[in-house]
């Protein structure tokens, strides 16, 4: 009975899972800090930017809006990539949980239509493609 049981958990947990990490804030739509103070980089996307000649202050706080709904206050899991030259975490985050399916955070950022790829950095993420 109990190896029956252990076999059926196993079935039921994720094929992987990533470490999980706390989000504190999110300073625009594709960069957060987490409780322990880490800055992470969403991987493969760029979102409106805040400030600078580019600037588009109305659609860059509606994906920041939308990006702190979704994970602010939130564990989530992190598929860290790279360090970019701001010393910035590059990274995957996935909402997971009991009552949810995985979710890719940035493949949801881009469906909402706050993101879009990068395709020069589209390759780290294999959604992405």
């Amino acid at each position: 009975m109990q190896q029956s049981l252990l076999s059926l958990l196993l079935l039921a947990a994720p094929a992987w899972a990533y470490p999980s990490v706390t989000i504190k804030s999110c300073w625009d739509g594709d960069t957060c800090t987490t409780a322990a103070g880490e800055k992470i980089r969403l991987a493969c996307i760029g979102t409106p930017e805040l400030t600078g000649p580019r600037a588009d202050p109305v659609a860059a706080k509606a994906a920041r809006g939308h990006l702190r709904r979704m994970v602010v206050g939130k564990q989530v899991e992190i598929r860290r990539i790279t360090k970019d030259r701001y010393g910035r975490t590059v990274g995957e985050l996935f909402l997971a949980g009991p009552h949810i399916t995985r979710l890719n955070v940035q493949r949801e950022m881009v469906a909402s239509g706050h993101a879009v790829v990068i395709p020069k950095y589209a390759k780290q993420c294999p959604w992405a493609d």
